[in-house]
């Protein structure tokens, strides 16, 4: 396996490299690093069952602030994955703690913006909803802060929803009633806003994922997302009432944002069901590449690329392309074969049975 890092690199002695970026003087919380800092576990391939069950893998920049808040000793999972153990001890003046056993801490995001791009986003394109609602829920949490805590009302809100339908059995009574439009006006009141950041998100996200796209297949192609769902045309308070029967009756909310979906399409058919493969990896890490550059564009800095295991989802034409165009910024590849003549790496590291050789 080998890492191509463009821009400051550190690297730690051990089974584990240590990725710290600049600026130099941002504080970690916890006030053990003098950068912020990311660690990375380096996994061999013979070893790849360890970390969610596919190598090379570099989820661990996918935790991105998490490492500054942990007590020693402590394990992390990282969506749904098996926990992994960083080691706590001092590198070049940079201290790795024991990362946390939660996600994200809503107090250090932003602190470091990280795009990931590997073999699961496949899923973005071939899986069901829940996926590409991610996908953009992630992306406008990257873009302003203030859409964390929006995803988190509204999930608390329809959790609370789902749990008085259940408990009324089917049957609204006189107070059941009254608990239920208080939660109606709530999730209405977040669903439309979340509705709309998702619609002016699509609006502007589709010409760069379309460019993206065409740049990796070197041809016109015709790429489209929709998000288009329906109570958004008569309002989420009109749908939910007009729900409210079927709600009661199936005992769960069945509308509002956490039932949407993104359409993505390729030439004028869905991509899930019709593109080939090729087109569906294409499609997918134009997603990804879309995404980076529309961040970007917001924060006016560009987060770290980093793309696990990128050129074995692509043909050698594809590969050629995306090297050809590498947003600006830092970028950290891995792969587990031999580099292409088009790659030009700032620096290289070799790993060899979890143990960094040059």
């Amino acid at each position: 396996m080998q890492v191509l890092g463009c821009g400051n690199l550190y690297v730690g002695l051990g089974p584990f490299v240590l990725f710290a970026f600049e600026p130099a003087r941002q504080p970690c919380i916890s006030g053990h690093a003098a950068r912020v800092c990311v660690a990375m576990p380096v996994i061999g391939l013979e070893h790849r069952k360890l970390v969610g069950g596919s190598a090379p893998r570099v989820d661990a920049l996918g935790f991105r602030e998490c490492f500054a808040r942990a007590a020693d000793g402590e394990e992390i999972s990282y969506r749904g994955k098996n926990p992994i153990r960083l080691g706590g001890e001092c590198v070049n003046e940079i201290r790795v703690v024991e990362a946390v056993a939660q996600p994200v801490g809503k107090d250090l995001l932003g602190v470091l913006r990280v795009t990931v791009f590997s073999p699961d986003d496949l899923s973005m394109v071939k899986e069901g909803p829940g996926e590409r609602r991610r996908f953009l829920d992630d992306v406008l949490v990257s873009m302003a802060l203030k859409y964390d805590a929006l995803r988190l009302e509204l999930d608390r809100i329809i959790k609370q929803r789902n749990t008085l339908l259940k408990q009324v059995g089917g049957r609204l009574d006189g107070d059941a009633t009254l608990t239920l439009d208080v939660w109606d006006s709530k999730l209405a009141d977040i669903g439309d806003q979340f509705g709309l950041a998702r619609a002016v998100l699509v609006a502007r996200l589709t010409p760069l994922v379309v460019e993206a796209y065409e740049q990796l297949a070197d041809r016109p192609t015709s790429i489209e997302l929709r998000y288009e769902p329906a109570w958004r045309q008569r309002g989420l308070a009109t749908a939910l009432a007009q729900s409210r029967v079927d709600d009661v009756r199936r005992g769960v909310s069945t509308v509002g944002p956490h039932r949407d979906d993104l359409d993505l399409l390729v030439s004028g058919m869905p991509a899930r069901t019709h593109a080939s493969q090729g087109e569906q990896r294409t499609l997918a890490l134009a997603l990804r590449l879309g995404a980076h550059r529309l961040v970007t564009d917001k924060v006016g800095s560009a987060p770290v690329l980093v793309l696990d295991d990128v050129l074995s989802e692509l043909d050698p034409h594809r590969c050629e392309a995306l090297l050809r165009h590498l947003p600006a910024g830092q970028v950290v590849l891995t792969t587990a074969g031999a580099l292409p003549e088009a790659a030009h790496p700032d620096a290289v590291l070799r790993i060899e049975a979890g143990m960094v050789m040059s």
